[in-house]
C-alpha cells in the first residue's frame, strides 16, 4: 500500500510536459504469442519506469514446443495418459485411437497413434 501512494507521490510530482511513459520497452519490444507489442505510449510500459526492468518475451511457445515431439506409437488402440509426472502430471485420460493418424491428450498434448504393423 505504502509503495503505491509513494509512487502515486512521485508521479504526480512530476512536470505536465514530462512524458510519464518509458520508450524503452519499444526499442526492444518483441511480439508476445497472442501477438501483442507496447506501443511507446502504452500505460504498461509505467511498470518499467519504476521497477527499472524490461519487458522479457518467451520466444519459446508451448503449441511450438509441444510439436516437435513425435507422436508416440503403441501397439493397443485404447491408451491412457497421465502427463508421466505422478504428482505433476494431469489427471489420467483414456484415448481411443480407431480413428486414423495421431490423437491428441486434451491436456497436455502428447500425440499417440496406433501402430498398424501390430494388428
Amino acid at each position: 500500500m505504502f509503495g503505491l501512494a509513494r509512487a502515486s507521490r512521485v508521479l504526480s510530482q512530476r512536470s505536465l510536459s514530462t512524458r510519464l511513459f518509458s520508450s524503452t520497452a519499444s526499442h526492444n519490444d518483441t511480439e508476445t504469442h497472442t501477438g501483442q507489442t507496447f506501443g511507446t505510449d502504452d500505460v504498461r510500459n509505467v511498470r518499467f519506469d519504476i521497477t527499472g526492468l524490461q519487458k522479457q518475451t518467451n520466444s519459446q511457445w508451448a503449441i511450438d514446443l509441444i510439436a516437435k515431439v513425435p507422436p508416440k506409437k503403441v501397439s493397443q488402440r485404447v491408451v491412457a495418459c497421465d502427463g508421466g509426472g505422478g504428482a505433476l502430471g494431469h489427471p489420467k485420460i483414456y484415448i481411443n485411437l480407431d480413428q486414423s493418424g495421431p490423437q491428441s491428450c486434451n491436456y497436455c498434448g502428447l500425440r499417440f497413434e496406433l501402430d498398424q504393423s501390430h494388428h
